[in-house]
């Protein structure tokens, strides 16, 4: 049952297998390039960073919005779609849901691996910047 468990577990068993070599895992390789990055900028570019990938953690975006207003479209045009989908003998109607099912699942999952990335991403440069103000007033 780990398909149920997700992709923290995941890392978690490929890292665990993987004890010797950790730090040259592909999980942590990007993250690593990433803070690496962030630590070689001065504290107030990485504090303007940091208000702007806020903003795109927090931002509502085009697809939880593309979600919830289609079904509403739908019923805008409700009898024309019946007409089109509902045709004697088409399989109009399969095809239609099919597609709409596919396309709001893959919304759903690019939305939110990109909050993922988002809360990532602003966590690393509240640490840094956590760090630097800690050795700044010692």
């Amino acid at each position: 049952m780990n398909f149920f468990r997700g992709d923290a577990h995941k890392i978690y068993i490929h890292l665990k297998k993987n004890r010797n070599a950790i730090r040259q895992s592909k999980y942590l390789k990007e993250l690593h390039e990433v803070r690496e990055f962030y630590e070689s900028l001065e504290s107030d570019v990485l504090q303007l960073i940091y208000y702007r990938l806020v903003k795109e953690q927090n931002g509502s975006g085009m697809i939880p919005i593309f979600v919830s207003s289609i079904p509403f479209l739908f019923l805008i045009f409700s009898q024309q779609l019946q007409k089109i989908l509902l045709q004697e003998g088409s399989r109009n109607w399969l095809i239609f849901v099919v597609f709409y099912i596919v396309g709001i699942t893959a919304a759903l999952i690019f939305h939110f691996r990109e909050r993922a990335w988002a809360s990532s991403h602003v966590e690393m440069i509240k640490d840094i910047l956590e760090e630097r103000k800690t050795c700044s007033s010692k």
